[in-house]
């Protein structure tokens, strides 16, 4: 049975502990806002760790982002210091680079490419205050590939990685968080696809075959397996020639 309550505690101690490992007294953690549940408990997580006044979070819409007032809300219920940053300009000086190369854009580059360049300005921030990048991504997307390399699964520390959908959704109501902040659907930037229509499953579904081995629904189950051995490769490290 999972412990909502235990995890928490458990997650906020290794924050703590990790920070004061790996940084200053006055390292802060950077998080990428988006309004959703995965980065509003690792911001809410991080400010039980470390202190509001160590938490920065970073706004990144590609242009015009229709529920950034999510965002700012959250900041402002965690008490926290925030920034915007607008990734349009950047990645489409990127894409037009691209194509004056020779080269013809394609699906999987202009859904990568906004994630990378935010994790680019992340680092950027984290560069200029001093702090460590937290990566959001949990354990149910992870299992599916549902992120992006060297993106959103990037980071310094990922405190949710572990844990499913619905165990995170346990902790953020276990923080007291609102439920527009744990309940708000997450849809993709590009389509406006929620991410179960993307995958073609329910993260409920996903979490009982991760947590339990059971699927009742047969094609769910073979395309489950299918995600989880085609991006095996984004959840080890690097391979590299050992001389």
């Amino acid at each position: 049975m999972f412990d909502a309550k235990k995890t928490r505690q458990r997650i906020v101690a290794w924050i703590s502990d990790y920070f004061r490992d790996n940084g200053m007294p006055e390292t802060k953690a950077v998080i990428g806002i988006r309004g959703g549940k995965d980065s509003s408990i690792v911001a809410a997580l991080c400010v039980e760790a470390l202190g509001k006044e160590r938490v920065l979070g970073v706004l990144m819409p590609q242009g015009v982002q229709h529920d950034i007032e999510v965002s700012y809300d959250l900041c402002k219920t965690l008490g926290i210091k925030c920034v915007e940053i607008n990734i349009k300009d950047s990645v489409q000086a990127l894409y037009d680079e691209i194509v004056a190369a020779g080269l013809t854009l394609n699906d999987v580059a202009a859904f990568n490419t906004p994630a990378r360049a935010r994790m680019a300005a992340l680092y950027a921030v984290s560069g200029i205050v001093g702090g460590r990048v937290a990566c959001t991504g949990n354990l149910s997307e992870n299992w599916v590939g549902y992120s992006t390399k060297f993106g959103d699964a990037a980071g310094d520390f990922s405190p949710l990685s572990d844990l499913t959908v619905a165990e995170i959704k346990a902790v953020g109501r276990e923080l007291g968080l609102a439920p527009r902040f744990i309940d708000k659907v997450p849809i993709d930037g590009l389509c406006g696809k929620t991410d179960e229509d993307s995958l073609g499953f329910t993260y409920e579904v996903l979490d009982r075959y991760i947590r339990e081995g059971v699927c009742d629904d047969k094609s769910a189950k073979d395309k489950i397996d299918r995600l989880h051995a085609m991006n095996l490769h984004k959840l080890i490290p690097m391979p590299a020639f050992r001389l």
